[in-house]
């Protein structure tokens, strides 16, 4: 792994791919720097001054600082102290992972959230994405966890990088927002949220009760498996509720966001 510090430019122009700078971004994007995360486009920018995340350099393209919303968000992070670059269209396309390259790219300080914080709330509602491995989909899973009220999310097992670049663009922000705690081990993450008093819930596509049947108003911890194979059997069995979402012949699953969003909409409708 590489060490955490950043070269430091503030105001300074990149004109060069070979910038050891550049090179620092690219391994940030790819998950090698231990503690640090990618910020790619404005809004995760923006969204991460606005929840207080530490940010350790920026870099903007020399073109658009001009635009209101990037020379806004460039003011704000000289007001903090942060070193913000300026960099070409070329540099800004090795900055930026994305086909497209973004405006604007900083690296920031990884949250880090315990499991005490996830289930802090007095009635938690947490969501357990085990060996979710797509980054997009445990992004979009973050996301509907924030904006139906859920009080945290765990990334357990084979899970993708919560704070990975991918996932972040797909949560929209509100990974820096919601308490995200990542384990090694789906058991860990059953027994954490055993410890803290809740009832542990596993999805399954058939013969659970139905989603619409179950007592959701309880401290709840959700169990949504991945892509493909699901939960393991074990866990499933070691639930203490097993729930399926009804759906009319022939289909038979649905994507694990969609079932994410559906049980955390039932359980904020059965709370309000």
């Amino acid at each position: 792994m590489l060490t955490p510090s950043v070269p430091t430019t503030s105001s300074s122009r990149i004109t060069s791919r070979h910038n050891p700078i550049v090179a620092r971004y690219r391994a940030v994007a790819k998950g090698d720097v231990d503690g640090l995360v990618l910020l790619d486009g404005a809004h995760l920018v923006s969204d991460a001054i606005a929840a207080g995340i530490t940010i350790e350099h920026a870099a903007a393209d020399v073109n658009a600082t001009e635009h209101d919303e990037v020379a806004r968000l460039m003011t704000s992070l000289h007001a903090r102290r942060i070193d913000v670059a300026t960099a070409t269209a070329p540099v800004m396309a090795a900055l930026s992972p994305v086909r497209s390259s973004s405006v604007i790219v900083a690296i920031a300080r990884r949250p880090l959230k315990s499991a005490d914080e996830v289930y802090k709330t007095p009635s938690p509602l947490v969501v357990i994405a085990a060996d979710v491995q797509d980054p997009g989909n445990l992004g979009a899973i973050v996301r509907v966890a924030e904006a139906g009220g859920a009080s945290g999310l765990v990334a357990a097992g084979e899970c993708a990088d919560p704070f990975g670049w991918k996932a972040l663009r797909g949560s929209m922000g509100s990974a820096l927002r919601l308490p995200v705690h990542r384990v090694a081990d789906v058991n860990t993450a059953v027994d954490d949220a055993r410890r803290h008093g809740c009832r542990v819930i596993a999805t399954v596509p058939r013969d659970g009760r139905s989603l619409f049947a179950v007592d959701l108003r309880r401290p709840t911890a959700l169990l949504i498996g991945g892509e493909g194979p699901g939960l393991p059997d074990a866990i499933i069995e070691a639930a203490d509720e097993r729930i399926t979402i009804p759906m009319q012949t022939p289909v038979e699953s649905l994507n694990t966001a969609v079932t994410a969003a559906l049980v955390v909409y039932e359980a904020r409708r059965q709370r309000s």
